[in-house]
């Protein structure tokens, strides 16, 4: 419904959408009759960003390029040749060629036309140091100002450049294209060919600058961490040999083995001097005293002999314990052992016979028990000793442990941050050797002029222009609040409608209308005139008073008032219309009345002339007076209903709402009410209450005519 609506107005303003484009279309061609040919120059720059020919010694081991990655290189790139100061060195060649060429790109500018030979020199040398030192203009020099007016006045300055150059990747490729756009072909190779190469030389050279610095960067710091190494090392080397420490790990090691065999040694000895004293205890227990002391008197020589034996043989077994049991020792202790083995059987041999002989072989046994008994304690004895020494020794590498871990770990932190700074600089070292180099494949070449466009301009005005005017329809069409059919009324005030009367333009001849037939808006306003005066007649039920009013004063009571009276009449009705318009009495002004609201309702039945049938038009003298001022309510009914004795419709033209109690007192003696709204109209929010007074009229309001509607194949 919206868009129909929108529809009707874009068609209502057909004249305008045709006017409008066209006259922009006449006035394009004009514009761009005279244009100038546009010639594109464009160039392409390798980047080797993608190019994996070139990273074969720096290529990624996992195979994956990022591709934000290699957006933000790109985008870097274009940036950079973006650069302010890398446009000015294409501005100050554009320049230096025309002040030096006999043939120019462009026309001289008239600034440039008022320079002499010796502020063309000056100019010369100027723009020459600026292009060689990379250097912008000073504006806030008088002389360098000067100079940026030329190029400004020659269209050479960095902002005019900057409006038809072109930077941007190719697609996913390794390529930079770089495009312009001008009137002369070579200007365009020109300026495309220099920002190439400028971009790649300042680029080149940043960039192994950049490379440079990071390199003896790293070196100094490599040397740095590896002399702090090296420190490392020989405090640690001179601390063990200070404190004779060789290896700690082994030393100790070696140390606890020691320690170990030795409690296994020890275990085992006191285990061998506990079962010889129980074998002892058990042979003494078989000897007599007497018998002891015949054997003792009969071997003493032999067993002086075995004791010095035995001695020897403890001295050689505590050597053979304090050398870690030597090799060395171990001939000898068994010499000694094979001869103390011999003294004990001559003992045996020269026993003296006595009545307990077979107990000779006991006494053998015990003496060789006592010997082996002996030689354990020694040894435990002895053992003791050396776990002693080595348990010192253990105990005094404890602190040279502590101090040289302490050293180790200072030195595997230097070695770590050597390893990394080695690596820093060796890949460093690689990239500044295959860092990306910029090379420009493709040069710029004076081309051939680019179609014309002034056709597609033409075209594109004429388009825009109709857009343009479409948007400012539909915005007008948008904010549009006014009501324009009787369903926009209807659906805005809630209430009822009872018709709507088309627009006339003219005057309204009402006699005319209803003799002879009128063009087509005539006829129509006939129809509908009828139309609403059937629905009066319905709403009415046999009633006789109706009453006219609107929200706002110059909505067309007047004129449904006087057609419906002409209506009501031509159907053979005894008619009377009442203008109870005080404000603004129109009907009494043009039909001239003979009797008034003023004389009729007052109260003095001498002061008014007695109607006849043949009167149907009351008026008013106007003024500020209001019904109720003229007489009493009950005189006023009383006075109506005389007047339904005689007419079969009374029709009042009340003032509008907006005069308040003026309207409201005619319509208290009214059956029914119609309100007449004029199209294309605002319901203001100072109207929203007389709206309000209509619904609450109980069922008086009948509806609203809806007048001036416009109206289009018989709709509105």
């Amino acid at each position: 419904m919206e868009f129909a609506n929108f529809i009707k107005v874009l068609w209502k303003h057909k004249n305008i959408l045709i006017i409008i484009p066209l006259v922009t279309i006449i006035v394009s061609f004009f514009l761009v009759k005279n244009l100038a040919d546009k010639y594109i120059s464009s160039a392409q720059i390798a980047t080797g960003i993608v190019d994996e020919s070139r990273h074969l010694l720096d290529k990624d081991p996992t195979g994956i390029i990022q591709d934000q990655q290699i957006d933000h290189e790109f985008s870097n790139l274009i940036e950079i040749m973006k650069l302010k100061k890398l446009i000015n060195q294409v501005s100050y060649q554009l320049i230096l060629h025309d002040l030096t060429s006999p043939v120019p790109f462009k026309p001289h500018s008239k600034l440039f036309e008022t320079m002499n030979q010796a502020a063309k020199k000056h100019a010369v040398d100027v723009f020459t140091y600026k292009f060689n030192h990379l250097e912008a203009l000073d504006y806030y020099n008088e002389d360098e100002n000067g100079l940026n007016e030329l190029l400004r006045s020659m269209d050479y300055d960095e902002r005019e450049l900057r409006k038809d150059l072109t930077i941007y990747r190719d697609e996913s490729s390794d390529f930079i294209t770089v495009t312009y756009e001008s009137q002369n072909p070579q200007l365009s190779a020109f300026v495309v060919n220099v920002l190439c190469k400028e971009f790649i030389n300042y680029y080149t050279h940043t960039i192994k600058q950049n490379e440079t610095d990071a390199v003896k960067f790293l070196a100094a710091l490599l040397k740095a961490k590896r002399d702090t190494l090296n420190e490392k090392t020989q405090q640690l080397q001179n601390y063990k040999i200070k404190n004779g420490v060789l290896n700690l790990d082994e030393q100790s090691k070696s140390i606890f083995d020691q320690i170990m065999t030795y409690r296994d040694q020890k275990l085992q000895a006191q285990k061998d001097v506990a079962s010889y004293n129980g074998a002892l205890a058990k042979i003494n227990d078989k000897f007599d005293p007497n018998d002891r002391k015949y054997i003792e008197a009969s071997t003493n020589k032999y067993n002086q002999a075995v004791v010095q034996t035995q001695d020897q043989l403890h001295l050689l077994t505590d050597k053979y314990v304090r050398s870690n049991f030597d090799p060395r020792y171990k001939k000898s202790l068994d010499s000694l052992t094979s001869k103390l083995a011999l003294q004990l059987n001559q003992t045996s041999d020269n026993y003296i016979s006595n009545p307990l002989v077979a107990k000779d072989d006991l006494v053998r046994q015990k003496l060789t028990l006592e010997v082996s008994r002996d030689l354990a304690k020694y040894s435990v004895q002895a053992i003791d000793q050396a776990l002693n020494n080595l348990n010192a020794k253990f105990d005094r590498l404890v602190p040279f442990d502590a101090t040289v871990k302490k050293y180790n770990f200072d030195i595997e932190i230097a070695s770590k941050e050597y390893m990394d700074v080695l690596a820093k600089y060796n890949e460093t070292n690689l990239q500044s050797t295959i860092s990306i180099k910029l090379r420009q494949v493709e040069d710029a070449a004076p081309e051939a002029a680019e179609p014309s466009k002034k056709m597609l301009l033409i075209i594109l005005s004429g388009i825009v222009s109709f857009g343009f005017c479409v948007i400012i329809l539909f915005i007008i069409f948008f904010f549009d609040d006014t009501v324009k059919e009787p369903a926009d009324l209807v659906s805005r005030t809630n209430l009822p409608l009872l018709g709507y009367l088309n627009v006339i333009s003219g005057t309204l001849d009402l006699k005319k209308l209803w003799d002879v037939e009128h063009r087509d808006k005539m006829k129509k306003f006939k129809e509908l005139i009828r139309s609403i005066r059937f629905e009066i007649d319905q709403e009415l039920h046999g009633e006789k008073v109706l009453g006219i009013t609107s929200l706002d004063g110059a909505e067309g009571k007047t004129i449904l008032a006087i057609s419906l009276a002409y209506s009501y009449s031509m159907i053979n009705k005894k008619v009377l219309l009442i203008d109870g318009n005080f404000n603004n009495p129109t009907i009494s002004n043009t039909a001239q009345p003979k009797i008034y609201i003023e004389d009729y309702f007052k109260n003095n039945p001498d002061d008014y002339e007695s109607f006849s049938n043949s009167t149907n038009v009351m008026g008013n003298h106007g003024g500020d007076v209001t019904l109720l001022e003229v007489s009493d309510e009950n005189f006023i009914r009383s006075r109506f209903n005389e007047l339904k004795v005689k007419y079969d419709i009374i029709i009042i033209e009340a003032p509008s709402l907006d005069s308040l109690n003026k309207s409201k007192e005619w319509l208290l003696f009214t059956n029914k009410v119609v309100a007449v709204f004029e199209a294309n109209k605002d319901i203001k929010k100072s109207e929203k209450e007389y709206i309000d007074y209509l619904k609450d009229l109980n069922g008086k309001f009948a509806g609203w005519i809806l007048n001036k509607a416009n109206f289009k194949d018989g709709r509105p």
